[in-house]
This record gives structure tokens, sequence and C-alpha cells, in this order.
């Protein structure tokens, strides 16, 4: 999903094969393993210094953000280049972003807004107002009527429990462990 949102906007994505993944995650990184971290990151490294914008928001929910783009990374990037750093919050996937501030280092300026959609509250009100009332098309049929196909990975993830019975995968595991 994600690798489409960038393409759609014109980005680039860069993907590197082998990558862990859970759908019990809903969208978010998880923990990868050693040997995919070092690949991962050759990749950026390599992407990072023809880039002229990076846009970075891996998260692990409940842990710090992975570290992608190291100060060597940052440093040979052209001057006048841009980082955004989305997962500023959680400890920044660059290893130069201070949350809520913007700095420049060596001609890089690195973004870290940690609530980013605040700063443009109009668009963003929009845009969670679409979000809605797509989410309610998904999940309300022709007739008014309820819906809900846990087939399908967004109602999936955002259902928590229906008639008794706990879906979303994370809650499940928080239960347990309590």
């Amino acid at each position: 999903a994600v690798k489409e949102e960038v393409m759609s906007l014109g980005g680039k994505f860069v993907e590197v094969e082998g990558a862990t993944e859970d759908k019990a995650a809903g969208g978010y990184a998880v923990e990868q393993t050693e040997e995919f971290k070092k690949k991962q990151q050759q990749a950026i490294n390599e992407h990072a210094a023809k880039a002229n914008v990076v846009i970075c928001t891996a998260q692990i929910p409940g842990k710090r953000a992975p570290l992608l783009l190291p100060t060597h990374a940052v440093e040979s990037m052209k001057r006048g280049s841009v980082i955004i750093d989305l997962a500023a919050s959680s400890g920044g996937n660059c290893e130069l972003t201070k949350d809520n501030q913007t700095i420049v280092h060596q001609g890089v300026t690195v973004i870290g807004q940690s609530n980013y959609p605040a700063q443009k509250p109009l668009d963003a009100s929009r845009m969670f107002g679409k979000n809605v009332l797509n989410f309610m098309k998904l999940i309300i049929g022709k007739q008014g009527e309820l819906n809900l196909n846990f087939e399908d990975d967004i109602v999936k993830g955002t259902c928590i429990t229906h008639k008794g019975e706990v879906y979303n995968e994370r809650v499940k595991t928080i239960i347990e462990k309590n």
C-alpha cells in the first residue's frame, strides 16, 4: 500500500527484497533480520546520495523508529537536499533528526516535525474527512446495514471486536500478555 502511495505521488519507492512482513502490524514496519538491515542500508545510502528529497515514515508501534539514514548517508547527499522525517516523534529514521526541529547539516535540511499533519490543519481535516467517508462506504452496505468483510485488510485492521470476539491481532497480543 505504501509503495503505491509513493508512486502515485511521483516518488520512487526504495524496495529491498527479503523483508519480513506481518499482516497483524497494520501497515507498520516490523523488526527485520541483521542481514536484511545491511542490504536495506546499502540500498538506501545509494538512493539517498542521488535524491533531492527523502521522506522517511517507518515506525514500529511501541518501539524506536528504525534508523535508516545514518549521518554518513546524509553527508553523501547533495547540498540543498531535504529529508522529511515523519517518524521524528519515535526517534526518527534519520540519525540527525531532532523532534519538532528543522536543522541543516552540511547543506542538507532535516525536517523533524512529529505531527506534520497538524501544521496543515485544513488539508489534514479534509483528508481525514475523506478517509472517514471512504471507510464508512467500505463497512456500510447499500441498504445502510453493517457489512464487515474481514478478508479486507482495512476492515480487519480497524475492527477491534465483533460479536464478542477480538479481531485485532495487536489487541489480542496485548490481552494475552496481561
